[in-house]
């Protein structure tokens, strides 16, 4: 409910702070005394349209404040944290700001928001109607939400929404595989052939860097086996000069006894040349061991590093990739091939799903339709009382299972006939101003507290109507506020006999102009307004009795 507004220079309005009540509040006063301007504030917090005309001259900014004690449960809150605002416990207060240069910015608890998050919070809080406010209405869009509240279908409105969800989505999944089994089936022979490519290449996880290392160092020992082949013959071959070093080494050595030393050196150095052949041709024939390589199997290993490469072009991966592209390929066949198995289950699937659908949507349109009779019967009961007697309220609910939709299948209006033989239409199309604001006041009633805001704004409502229809919409608004917090701005001695609080709107000279204020009123001076209103600008004792006789009567 609406605890607390505070409004400084807005229009008229320098300072003012109010403090509410539940039940029903009724705000009287002169006319141009203000009482719309207190209206015109709370929209504004509420996320209304802002205008720099609203700020009060030689002011450079207006600025009011509504304060809200909500569950915390309460929509408001859901709608702020999906914004990402914090307002998990306590008051919720909306701020507006508007600045005679036409900016305005809006906070919730202290918190920027903008304008339309403002406007979204503010419609969870309070719903503010008039002869002339199409808010008053009810648009048509809400009308099935209105119904289903009434009737308190919301549990199965909910089965129907993830009936729908489920259906969707198994459909979806139909749709999906279908695509990709005809995209499937376009590449099938380009596939089987590719595949088949594939496999008897054969790829392996880092088989191209082996390959490759492979060839390199092949290569390199091609370019250096002619060069250890020919030092080899030299050495070891038969143009070797080992077999006659060592023929001469030998003779030496028998002759070196008789030499009497004069050769020991030769001889050394002979022995020490072949000890140094001897380990060069060793070396040259494991040389030629390592470097020995079998120019065929060179070739087997460019054939297969480039029959991987050119694979891995065509495919345009890498040849590391190869091997994983093998495995999709498979698996893409085996799809296809197993596809229409698959599509069949998941039809299977979409038809149940539909038919669960459409068993929750059926019973949902029946409730409705039920609903729809009843809350005709209610809002019927209200009418003649609020001088409507001739006229006639109608929900209309047209089925149709082709737009099924997460709401069920059932569009819902809500329409009236002012007079017998007339058609029936939209309110806004048929009902005159005064007429409106009674079918509204006769349908909120009807609905009580579901489907409804916390708090109920009803302004001047009960113009142009006489006293036992004003006895009527006051005693209305009496039953409503059991349900809901009520504010209403009457001209209505039956209405304001009615109330729980009173306020008066009255204005205050002021050297520079004038300035609104508002009195909450005690018993005496509820009396003395009261009486006003009866009387007009002189208020007399009878006016005085019969305004004791209306509070009397009204408790």
């Amino acid at each position: 409910m609406l605890v607390a507004l505070a409004i400084r220079d807005i229009v008229i309005i320098e300072k003012l702070a109010i403090e509410f009540q539940p039940g029903l509040t009724v705000l009287t006063g002169e006319t141009g005394a203000g009482k719309s301007i207190l209206l015109d504030s709370l929209s504004l917090a509420l996320g209304g349209r802002g205008d720099a005309a609203l700020v009060r001259a030689g002011a450079e900014q207006g600025d009011v404040t509504a304060v809200f004690s909500v569950p915390a449960d309460h929509p408001a809150r859901a709608r702020l944290a999906d914004a990402g605002i914090d307002a998990a416990d306590g008051d919720l207060i909306l701020r507006r700001v508007q600045g005679r240069d036409g900016r305005s910015r809006a906070f919730v608890n202290d918190q920027p928001v903008s304008a339309a998050l403002a406007r979204d919070v503010g419609a969870l809080l309070v719903e503010i109607h008039g002869q002339h406010d199409e808010r008053a209405l009810i648009a048509a869009s809400g009308h099935r939400a209105l119904l289903d509240a009434f009737d308190n279908l919301g549990g199965l409105a909910e089965r129907v929404r993830l009936a729908h969800a489920t259906w969707r989505s198994a459909d979806a999944a139909v749709a999906g595989l279908r695509t990709q089994i005809a995209e499937a089936a376009r590449e099938a022979d380009y596939l089987r052939a590719a595949l088949d490519e594939l496999s008897r290449l054969k790829p392996e996880a880092d088989e191209e860097d082996g390959l490759a290392e492979r060839r390199a160092a092949m290569m390199r020992a091609e370019k250096i086996a002619g060069d250890l082949a020919e030092a080899h013959e030299t050495v070891a071959g038969a143009a070797s000069p080992i077999p006659t070093l060592a023929s001469l080494a030998r003779r030496l050595e028998r002759k070196a006894t008789a030499a009497e030393g004069l050769l020991d050196a030769t001889v050394a150095a002979l022995g020490r040349a072949l000890d140094g052949l001897g380990d060069a041709e060793r070396a040259l024939e494991a040389a030629l061991a390592t470097a020995n390589f079998d120019p065929a199997e060179l070739e087997r290993i460019e054939e297969r590093l480039f029959a991987l490469r050119a694979a891995a072009r065509k495919h345009n991966v890498a040849v590391s990739a190869l091997p994983a592209l093998l495995d999709k390929m498979s698996a893409d066949l085996a799809a296809l091939e197993s596809g229409e198995e698959r599509l069949a289950a998941l039809e299977k699937e979409a038809i149940a799903a539909r038919a669960r659908y459409d068993a929750e949507a059926a019973a949902l349109s029946k409730k409705r339709k039920a609903a729809g009779k009843r809350l005709e019967k209610a809002v019927a009961a209200e009418l003649p009382a609020l001088k409507l007697e001739r006229a006639e309220f109608m929900v209309r609910i047209d089925t149709d299972t082709a737009r099924a939709s997460e709401t069920g299948a059932d569009d819902v209006a809500f329409l009236v006939r002012t007079n017998p033989g007339s058609e029936p239409g939209p309110l806004m199309k048929v009902a005159s101003g005064g007429e409106l604001a009674r079918f509204l006041l006769a349908l909120k009633v009807a609905l009580a507290d579901r489907g409804s805001a916390a708090t109920l704004v009803f302004d001047e409502i009960d113009t142009a109507v006489g006293g036992a229809v004003a006895d009527a919409i006051g005693a209305r608004l009496a039953r409503l506020a059991e349900h809901v917090q009520v504010l209403s701005v009457t001209h209505a001695p039956q209405v304001a006999a009615r109330a729980g609080a009173h306020m008066l709107v009255q204005k205050r000279p002021l050297r520079a102009g004038v300035v609104t204020e508002l009195t909450p009123l005690d018993t005496p001076r509820r009396r003395e307004e009261i009486a006003r209103m009866l009387a007009g600008a002189t208020v007399t004792d009878e006016a005085r009795a019969a305004a004791d006789r209306l509070i009397r009567g009204a408790a």
